[in-house]
């Protein structure tokens, strides 16, 4: 992959990495003083509870992104980026644009959704 393609994929995953970093603080806080809302009824407690668990939900999904980001610019750094962790072929230019956090090309991400493939995170 040439440098002026890499550079590209760099700054896409800098900005998403910033992005989440800033989202799961936010979801985190926002989690932690939901608690400090002074509730009056069962109703308004169980909201404040659903509310509470959503965010962290939301949060937890945002951290699992944000290490896949983390792990490809790992892998930028290294020289290993666009290249499947399994079977080591190039991944399709257009996957890496839609998911540029991606490990696997489609062929073994598809194995790897069937079970047929192990995967470490």
């Amino acid at each position: 992959m040439d440098k002026k393609k890499l550079e590209h994929f760099r700054k896409a995953l800098e900005t998403r990495q910033k992005e989440l970093r800033h989202m799961v603080t936010r979801n985190q806080q926002d989690g932690r003083s939901a608690d400090d809302e002074a509730t009056q009824d069962v109703a308004d407690r169980a909201a404040s509870s659903y509310n509470k668990e959503f965010l962290f939900s939301q949060s937890n999904n945002d951290r699992q992104l944000l290490l896949m980001v983390d792990g490809a610019l790992a892998r930028l750094r290294e020289g290993s980026f666009g290249e499947c962790v399994s079977c080591g072929k190039e991944i399709n230019a257009k996957r890496l644009e839609a998911v540029p956090w991606t490990r696997h090309c489609i062929e073994c991400q598809e194995k790897a959704e069937q079970g047929l493939l192990e995967t470490t995170h």
